[in-house]
Parts: C-alpha cells; structure tokens; sequence
C-alpha cells in the first residue's frame, strides 16, 4: 500500500501529540488531585477550628453564616435538647441522612456524597466536646458538590487548554513543514522527469542551502555529464554513419581517380614530345591527392596507420604550396609562402600530414575569397614545431565556432565538414593538437607538433 511522504513525516509527531495528550491527562488528573485535597484540608481546619474545646464562643447561626461565607460550606448544627442552627433549611428527612453516614475521618478525604434537597454535598461530621459550651452537639460540614467540581475544573483547564493548544499548533507547524518539503520533492521529482525525457539544460537552485539544493546541484551535475555524453555519443554515431557511408562510396571514387590517374599516365607515356607537360603532371598530383583524401575519409573513424619518417616542416610546404598556387591564382588569392632559414625537424608521416596540412590550405583559399590573401609560415620553439595557415576571411560563425572540428559541421553551402575533422584527427595521431584563433583582421589555424612525437600515438 502506497503511504504518502507527508503521512510518514506526520507519524511521529501523531505519537507524539498522543504521549503529550497522555502526560497532560495524567498532569490534570494529579492537578484535580491536588485541588481536592487542598479543599478536604481547608474543610478538615475549618473542622478543628470549630471544634475546639478550648472555645468559649458558641456557634450560632450568624456564626455559621459567616463561616459558610468564608470557606462556602453549609453546616447544620443538631444540638443535644433536639434543636437545630443550620445555614439552610433542614427537615426531618435531611436530618435522618446526616445520622446515617456514612463519614470518614481522614483529612485528605472531602467525606462521601450525600444528596440532600436534591443536591449532593460532600459531608463530614463533628461531635463538640467539653468544656466546648455547647459540648455533645453534633456539627455537619456539607461541601457543595458543584463547588468541589469547579475547583477541579479551574486547575485542570489550563493544563487541557495548554495542551490542546501546543498539540494543534506542532500538528499545524508539522503540516506547513511537510507541505513545503513536498513541495520541493515534487519539483526535483519533476527535474529528474525532464532529465529522462532529454531535457538536459541546468535548473535553477532553491535559495534555501540545505540537503534538497545538494541534490538539486546533483541533478544539475548529472545533467552536465549526460549532455557531454549525449554529445560524445551523436559525434561516435556520426563517425559510425561516415564509415558505413565512405565504405560503399570509396570504391568507386577510388577507382575513377586510379582510371583518371592511369590515363593521363598513359598519354604522357605515349607522347613524350608534349611541349609543355606540366599542367598534367599537376593533374596526376592532384589525383594522388584525391585518392589520399579518399583514403583519409575511410580513416576518418578509426586510427590512422602512421608510416613515421624524420622530415623538415619547410621541405612539407615546398611541396604544398605548387600544387594549390593555380587555385590561389584562379580564386584571386594571394598565397604567401617565405622558407625560413632555420631547419624545422620533424619525425611524421608525411602523406598524412601533407592531407592535413592540404585540407586547412583548402579552407583558407576558399574563406579569404577574392582579393584576398593566405599566409603559410612553419617555425621551430624547441621541442615543438608550429605550422601556421592564416587567411583574410571573417572567420567560422559564431554558432560553430564551438564545434569547428567536429565533422559535418560546416558553414560553406557547399561543404560536408570533414576537413577540418580530419585534419584535427591526422594531427592528433601524431601527438600534436590543432587551434584556431581569430586575430584582429585574420584568422589563423595553428599546428603544433613534437618534434618527437609519442612512441605510440593517441587513438
């Protein structure tokens, strides 16, 4: 059976308010105690007093008068010639009564109720003994029943009313209390609710610093870790979908470039006397290219196989730089390439680094555009070689600037966005890494390589 959270939280405090009821009641119950055994000995003094033998004044029935004005007693005073002082009207029948008793002598005891004229009294009797002058008489003390209640009820109701009172209010205080926590429960519960459903963006945290905002700062953290995962997983996702897609697409690409590639081999076998073969070698450099860059996107996914050799950086740029001059020229590009004089030592593979280097050459001719200008420069700050590809474009959209290198994320119309992954990807796998920054007119994409890189290269 389902139990609500308020209930459970409620149970203690009902056992509570009932151990507290049980306390008052048996608070009240010595509190009624107490009253009456103050009323039995202020009856039994005004007794001793009354009865005194040593008192010369009698008891008249102004006496008694004045004496249930003050203790507020009735008495009934039988003398022995048969008469009768009484504050209040007594007959045959009463008298009767009062003879039969039963009476105790005990002072803590208000006497056994007697109903007389319809109202029950409290009764104690005194026999007035010499030289008392009215020695032999019998003195009947009644103690009015409703007055003996009253002064039990005016010492119980406070504890009652004291008690009744705190019990409400901790049931009431308990209730708020439980509400309140509820209430945050159900707003973490819904959070965890949002969470599943994937919603993963952080909640705001309840001002109150206590246990409920350490959880909520949990929940916010496990959101955090289930978005970096999420992401992870679309980026492993996409790279599973690029293998499954590049694995029937290759072949085909391959095989047109290797037929392109074998045809223009066999036309300048066939015609040595070209007068100016260049434009076709350069055709054949740049089907060796195509189909590195075909093979690089079969790789995409997985690591690449690095055939590592000691090269310089400078001699890597020489052989870029002619292949991309025609499209620098034909694009209105200007492409700037100066050697510098100092050696930049490296141990790679340089085809693969060559299609990295080859694919940020790519983008910056296309970002820079018309009219404008691409830089390549290459240094060495022992132990690291750092290769710069800096162009006059606006640089990457805001909006991607976050996920540049992620693959198919791309803001050209045209462009599939996998140069940049994989060129971050060949890079890596030497034990470099690959950045970008925006620089007051410029954008620059910068790699830096060890010198010497990993024996065995990150996956």
């Amino acid at each position: 059976m389902r139990l609500s959270l308020r209930y459970r939280l409620l149970w203690p405090l009902v056992l509570l308010v009932f151990g507290e009821a049980g306390a008052t009641a048996w608070t009240a119950w010595s509190a009624a105690r107490h009253a009456e055994e103050q009323l039995a000995a202020q009856q039994a003094a005004v007794a001793r007093t009354l009865a005194e033998p040593r008192s010369t004044f009698p008891l008249t029935a102004r006496v008694l008068e004045q004496m249930k004005g003050l203790s507020g007693a009735e008495f009934i005073l039988r003398l022995p010639g048969g008469g009768v002082e009484s504050t209040l009207t007594v007959n045959p029948e009463t008298l009767r009564l009062l003879e039969e008793g039963p009476y105790s002598d005990d002072d803590l005891f208000l006497g056994p109720v007697q109903v007389l004229e319809e109202q029950q009294y409290r009764c104690r009797r005194i026999v007035l003994k010499p030289p008392h002058p009215q020695a032999g008489a019998e003195l009947f003390i009644l103690y009015p029943e409703t007055l003996r209640r009253q002064a039990i009820a005016e010492a119980i109701r406070p504890l009652l009313w004291l008690g009744s009172v705190s019990g409400l209010c901790a049931f009431a205080l308990m209730w708020t209390l439980s509400a309140q926590l509820l209430r945050r429960l159900r707003q973490l519960h819904a959070r965890t609710r949002l969470i599943a459903a994937g919603d993963l963006r952080p909640q705001p945290l309840p001002a109150a610093d206590d246990e409920l905002r350490d959880l909520a700062v949990a929940l916010n953290d496990m959101a955090g870790q289930l978005a970096q995962l999420h992401q992870q997983l679309q980026h492993a996702e996409r790279l599973r979908l690029l293998g499954q897609f590049s694995s029937g697409l290759a072949h085909q690409l391959r095989n047109a470039a290797a037929g392109a590639r074998l045809a223009i081999q066999l036309y300048l076998q066939e015609n040595p006397a070209l007068p100016d073969p260049e434009p076709l070698q350069v055709a054949l450099r740049q089907l060796t290219r195509l189909e590195a860059s075909i093979r690089q996107f079969l790789m995409l996914g997985r690591p690449p196989a690095l055939a590592l050799r000691s090269i310089d950086g400078r001699d890597l740029l020489d052989q870029i730089v002619p292949l991309y001059l025609p499209q620098a020229r034909h694009a209105g590009v200007v492409l700037h390439w100066q050697r510098p004089d100092t050696p930049c030592p490296l141990t790679a593979d340089p085809e693969q680094l060559h299609q990295a280097v080859a694919n940020l050459l790519t983008n910056a001719l296309e970002a820079a555009g018309e009219g404008g200008w691409v830089r390549l420069q290459c240094r060495y700050e022992p132990p690291t070689v750092i290769l710069e590809v800096c162009d006059s474009g606006p640089g990457p959209p805001p909006q991607l600037a976050e996920r540049l290198f992620d693959p198919f994320v791309t803001g050209k119309p045209e462009g599939i966005g996998l140069g940049l992954a994989v060129a971050k990807r060949l890079i890596e796998a030497h034990g470099g890494s690959l950045c970008w920054q925006r620089r007051p007119d410029h954008t620059c994409f910068i790699i830096r390589l060890p010198s010497q890189p990993p024996v065995s290269p990150p996956p």
